[in-house]
């Protein structure tokens, strides 16, 4: 059986603050620390239930935040950015099944804790298919284009209630805190959190037959709602991205690593001229 481990940091154990999800912030090594052991305990759970391999991707920010020499040593470690797939690099249709470690809530989910969708404040909201779509659901789609399900979600409850009616009521799910605003939450204690993202990850992949695959049919959309007019009117000039509003573009391709690859190009604009009209964002 062979797993692969997307870890996001948001919604890692223990964690609150935007200080900790940014290198030289406050906290952050000991966010990097609390963030490669909770991919840990997921990595623990797997070959618990018999995995033969394990790939982890690091899948926030800089994409160098897991912690290489803390890292669960049976695994492989995916790090460093401009990758093609993004959140998704390393997955393959080779795969059995995908777990999702630190996820948060899609942009404006009430109670959810460092709630966002992609960038901080660039992206206002993603939709994939015409419908408003979340980090969970972009990689899930991604999973499912290579005929590979989701298995386990972790992150604050925000993020496991979105997961959940995304994907279904039988997902393994573990909230390891309970939003009370956006950068605030009643956590787990990190050791309890990562003793259930291990047994959920065992128990998940235990009953493997069950899961299927989210599918979004091709042809697919993404359209992108950014925070400024300048920001639509930069990404438009790019071939195949179309004006969709005055603030919106959209792109279609039949190929789903092609969305994740123009997401990160578009990003990157959107984020280039954010930084430039910074006094106005």
């Amino acid at each position: 059986m062979r797993v692969f481990v997307s870890v996001d940091m948001e919604g890692v154990s223990g964690l609150t603050d935007p200080e900790e999800m940014r290198a030289g912030g406050r906290g952050y090594d000991r966010g990097c620390e609390l963030m490669t052991s909770d991919a840990n305990a997921a990595v623990h759970g797997a070959f618990t239930a018999g995995a033969s391999e394990v790939v982890v991707t690091d899948a926030h920010g800089s994409t160098k935040n897991l912690r290489a020499d803390l890292i669960d040593e049976r695994c492989s470690l995916i790090r460093g950015p401009y990758r093609p797939l993004r959140m998704g690099q390393g997955i393959g249709p080779s795969h059995d099944a995908a777990m999702f470690v630190g996820y948060h809530a899609r942009a404006g989910v009430p109670h959810g804790v460092l709630n966002h969708t992609w960038m901080g404040y660039e992206i206002q909201n993603l939709y994939l298919n015409g419908e408003i779509c979340g980090e969970i659901r972009l990689i899930a789609g991604l999973a499912g284009s290579m005929g590979v399900p989701v298995a386990l979600v972790t992150g604050d409850e925000a993020a496991c209630a979105e997961a959940r009616e995304l994907l279904g009521d039988g997902l393994e799910t573990v909230a390891v805190k309970k939003g009370i605003d956006r950068y605030s939450a009643e956590v787990l204690p990190p050791a309890r959190a990562q003793s259930l993202i291990g047994e959920a990850a065992a128990r998940a992949l235990r009953g493997l037959d069950r899961l299927r695959p989210y599918e979004v049919p091709a042809p697919y959309t993404l359209g992108i709602d950014w925070a400024s007019t300048s920001m639509a009117e930069s990404c438009a000039m790019i071939p195949g991205v179309e004006r969709a509003g005055a603030r919106s573009v959209e792109f279609t391709s039949d190929d789903y690593t092609e969305i994740m690859s123009v997401l990160g190009i578009l990003a990157t604009i959107g984020g280039s001229v954010g930084c430039t009209g910074a006094q106005y964002g």
